[in-house]
Formats: C-alpha cells, structure tokens, sequence
C-alpha cells in the first residue's frame, strides 16, 4: 500500500489537463455488454475503478484491451456468469452490470456493490426499474438475481432522483419490447453521455439529459466508436486548486457549461475565472471572502465537490456553511482537517468553517475518494508535510494526480508504506 506525501504552501502554476469523466466511464464500460461487436471507448481515465470493470468484462468472456485511454471491447463471446463477489465488491457502480447484463441476456447474478461509504445508498429505485420492465428480482445470500424471460417497456415514475437507477433502467430498457417512458430522471452530463454511446450503437433514446427519458426498445445494438466527456469533478478539483493556491493555472480540456454552479460559487467569494471554450483559466486569488454552499442534485452544486471546497473554505475570510443535501456520511473529512488546524464544527447535515486559518501538514487518512481529494487541497495549502494514507481511494477517480500536480509544481510523492504502517492503519 502507498501514502501520499505534500510539502505544501507553495503556489501553483502552468497548464493541467483533465481526463476523462470517471462517472461516465464505469457506466460507459459495462453498457458495451449490450452490443453483438466491438465498441470502443476513447479517453477513458486511468483509474482503478476502470481496471476492475475491465477485469469483470473479461471474467463474463469479453475480450478487452485497454492502454493510451482507449478500450476496445469485443462482447460477442460473452455469457450471463454469476458475479456474486470478487472485483464487484470492489466498486459502487459495478450495480450497472445488473442493467446492461439483463438486458441482454435476461438474466444476472451480481454482488451487492462496493466502493466509498457515504452513508445508505439503497438501489431500490434500480430493482423497481427491473421489476416495472418484467424482471423478478431477489436478494440470495448477498447477491441480486435477476431473472426475465422477456423484458417490455413500461412507465416507470423514480421515488427519488438517482443517477444510478436512470442509467441502470436506460440500459436495460434499450433491448426491452416496446417503450420505456423514466420519469423524474437525473440529469447529469453523464447521462446524457451514456445515451449517446448507446445512441451511437443503434438505440432509440430521446430526453436524455431532462426529466423525461423515452427509450423504444430495439432487438440488435452494434459496435461504435464513442469519445467520453472531461470529467467535471476533476475539473472543478483543480479549479479549487487553482483557487486555493494557483498563481495562474490553466485547465484544459474542460465543459464549462457542466460547471456552472461551481463557477458561480467561486466568483462569489471572490475568485476570477475566464471560461473559453474547452478551457478555463484561474489566475492568482488573494482575497476570498465566506460563501455558503448546499448540494443538490445536477445542475446543482455536485456533492462530489463539497470536500475539496470545504478544504478551500479554511482560506476564506469569515463563517461559511456547507450542507450536503445529498448524503449524509460525507463529512469524514472534517476531523482529518481539524488534525490540520481547520476550524470547522459539524451540525446535522452541515459543516460552519470559520477561516482564514494556517493549515498545518499532519498525517491524515482518507476515508472515501473525495475526501482524499480535499485532503490533497489541504496538503498543498498546508505548512509543512501531509501524509495521506487510503490513497486507494484517490486512485478510483483521480487519474495520474500526482504527475498532473508535480508539473504545475507541486511537491508531491508516493510513498510505500511499511508492514507495521499498514498493520497500524488497518487497526484505526
């Protein structure tokens, strides 16, 4: 296992380039299940949670190969194999494997999925789905079967918006008889990706993107090629880098438009940004006053970025309050920050940061991905070394962070750590 390490309270500048979106690929790799030949994919970032789905595409019978961002996925040869543990136990959206697998062949078995805890994440909303387009579904011995002997459109109304379940039923839906109408659905650019991808493989989807989704069912779906979208949540990361200790950074590679209530955020304390067309240029910040912030679903601000701008929080000039409307374990973040000098108290669903105060580097652990991602914000804002451990969880959706960073010149290593550190670190 590795740590991190961060000399920080060094300005950054120069140019970084953003990857491909994380959210669309893990739902990207698994809809590839649901064509008769060879899909590729185009810029997928170089995370874990990509190797894992690569490795569950071959264990099905996929044959895939994957280097320079780009995936080609043969399906043809692939079977409906039970998937009850192993590298799905690993990632929270190996539950797209469920859509895309009964949707082609009827049938699945897959583990109850993995990845950050953030507090009850039920996929009820997915089975209602499976269930409204004629799938039985059950829960044996920690894995969920399902089973069809034909899927048929249906009208299917979601209890609450989710990313996860409108992509879910959309891959399902696309093979389905007849049409499938999803209502009160997520609007998330990844969605809209998604759709594209299997627009491109031959299928009838309109609405993507709005509330509204209808999908007319086709028999065949073939093979494309399909370029993914930047990742908006690397994109603002870096934006609040840029805020927190830039001296002129350049993101490239970015949707501006998919960052809309973050920009506004950031201009609101203070921070000038320039937006261009697939860049967006933060020169130096000196003075940043206090914002509040609530996540809510997309357009909203994205929950996803509520850590790292928490951290840039202990910069600002006055009282500021986060509330994460979204979940409700995403607060793992504060007492590693307090162990950085942050002066943040935690009520309910939000979190009141007072600043500016110094940070201080310490050894902290990141509980989740994105708490890791605040923590390398605080890294590099802090006086003296970080050490972050849980860089695992990093490296499910930050792709090559470290040479990114080092070439704007951060001073930023990789450690292995030793037996007694792990032992230490798994006793915590």
């Amino acid at each position: 296992m590795d740590k991190l390490k961060i000399a920080g309270g060094y300005p950054l500048q120069g140019t970084i380039r953003v990857s491909g979106a994380k959210n669309s690929a893990v739902a990207l790799i698994p809809a590839t299940i649901l064509a008769d030949s060879p899909v590729t994919i185009e810029g997928l970032p170089d995370i874990s949670d990509v190797s894992i789905l690569k490795d569950l595409l071959e264990e099905i019978g996929g044959k895939v190969s994957f280097g320079g961002e780009e995936m080609i996925v043969d399906p043809s040869s692939m079977i409906s194999m039970p998937l009850p543990n192993g590298n799905v136990k690993k990632l929270r959206a190996s539950y797209y494997l469920m859509g895309a697998m009964l949707g082609r062949f009827k049938k699945a078995v897959i583990g109850l999925p993995g990845g950050c805890y953030l507090g009850p994440r039920p996929i009820d909303q997915h089975i209602k789905g499976f269930e409204a387009l004629g799938a039985r579904v059950t829960n044996e011995q920690g894995a969920i079967y399902l089973r069809a002997d034909e899927l048929r459109g249906a009208r299917i109304y979601l209890d609450v918006v989710s990313v996860g379940a409108t992509i879910n039923i959309m891959l399902a839906a696309v093979r389905a008889k007849g049409r499938t109408i999803i209502e009160n659905a997520a609007k998330e650019p990844e969605i809209i990706d998604v759709a594209t991808l299997l627009t491109n493989m031959g299928a009838k989807i309109k609405g993507a993107g709005t509330d509204v989704i209808r999908i007319e069912g086709v028999d065949y779906l073939s093979g494309c090629r399909h370029t993914i979208i930047p990742d908006r949540i690397e994109a603002g990361t870096f934006m609040i880098m840029a805020a927190a200790v830039g001296d002129g950074i350049l993101i490239d590679n970015v949707i501006p438009q998919h960052l809309e209530s973050l920009i506004a955020k950031l201009r609101e304390m203070g921070v000038n940004i320039e937006t261009r067309d697939d860049q967006v240029y933060i020169p130096r910040s000196d003075y940043l006053k206090a914002v509040d912030v609530k996540t809510l679903v997309y357009p909203g601000f994205a929950t996803d970025l509520q850590q790292p701008f928490t951290s840039l929080l202990t910069k600002v000039t006055g009282a500021s309050v986060v509330t994460d409307t979204i979940y409700s374990a995403r607060f793992k973040h504060i007492d590693e920050l307090r162990r950085m000098n942050a002066s943040i108290k935690v009520e309910g669903r939000s979190a009141i940061v007072n600043g500016p105060v110094r940070l201080q580097g310490a050894k902290v652990k990141a509980s989740d991905l994105r708490a890791g991602a605040a923590l390398i914000v605080a890294g590099l804002m802090a006086e003296g070394v970080t050490e972050i451990t849980g860089v695992e969880h990093i490296d499910r959706g930050y792709s090559q962070i470290v040479d990114k960073l080092s070439d704007l010149g951060a001073t930023i290593w990789r450690e292995e750590m030793s037996e007694e550190e792990v032992r230490q670190l798994k006793n915590t």
